[in-house]
């Protein structure tokens, strides 16, 4: 499939975004609502599971995930064990970071307050504080700017060296491939695999959910010579049969850089 097969959209819209998360922040700020889990709580438990099957959380890899939104599936690996000193997610959406900062330290304040409230009532166990608020959210264009690094990311000098061990889109190509395409014709989606191959490390891993493209679309964009990505592995998902063909809600593939 090529992206001129999705007709735009204005899912493809930074404007659509923006109004997303602005509601969803003041949302947050009333009601304490965290807004949305794009494709369910189910794509983030299954994600979360096959890193820690391949990724091991010693030593601590860099993780990226692209169009972070909420922050979600970042702050689910933080409780899977994972560094969050060493976590980052991005967004061209400025109100989408406020919100996953925000989200992240009221985290962090909550086993204050449950500390406190065992205190009153006899309690002398202590909690531990939450790390979520170690996580690193950044407002960033992917396709047209360069991702901010980590303290302690090398080397700093070579400005397009590859430094992320994982990176992990859930749903942000999806979005990407309905977006119009530019002055020059070109589509967005059109650039974004090889700008995934430029950021992930040698025998580092890319981890993509897609509910657009089929597993072999995802394997024909991402696994080429352009990535320097190689087809791994494979997340199931419950197939379902219409018309005489089975396919999948969603598809959730893994790549390694070579």
């Amino acid at each position: 499939m090529t992206s001129t097969d999705l007709p735009p959209s204005k899912l493809g819209t930074k404007q659509h975004w923006d109004e997303v998360y602005s509601s969803e922040l003041v949302n947050f700020a009333d009601i304490g609502d965290e807004g949305e889990v794009w494709f369910g709580e189910d794509s983030v438990e299954k994600m979360v599971d096959w890193a820690l099957e391949n990724i091991p959380t010693d030593p601590a890899p860099y993780i990226l995930e692209v169009g972070a939104g909420n922050g979600n599936l970042l702050f689910a690996l933080c409780d899977a064990g994972y560094a969050p000193e060493k976590i980052c997610g991005i967004d061209y959406s400025e109100d989408a970071v406020k919100l996953a900062r925000a989200i992240a330290k009221a985290k962090a304040a909550r086993p204050a307050i449950e500390e406190e409230e065992e205190a009153d009532v006899g309690e002398t166990q202590a909690s531990l504080p939450d790390g979520t608020a170690g996580i690193t959210f950044n407002t960033c264009d992917f396709l047209r700017d360069e991702v901010p690094r980590l303290p302690g990311m090398s080397p700093e000098e070579d400005p397009d060296a590859a430094v992320w061990d994982f990176v992990l889109d859930k749903g942000t190509f999806d979005a990407i491939a309905l977006a119009e395409k530019d002055a020059d014709g070109q589509a967005p989606a059109d650039g974004y695999p090889a700008r995934i191959g430029r950021v992930v490390k040698p025998a580092g891993y890319f981890l993509i959910t897609s509910c657009n493209f089929t597993e072999d679309e995802l394997k024909a964009r991402f696994a080429n010579e352009d990535t320097g990505l190689e087809y791994h592995s494979r997340i199931a998902w419950p197939t379902f049969s219409f018309g005489g063909r089975s396919g999948n809600v969603y598809s959730s593939v893994a790549f390694q850089k070579v």
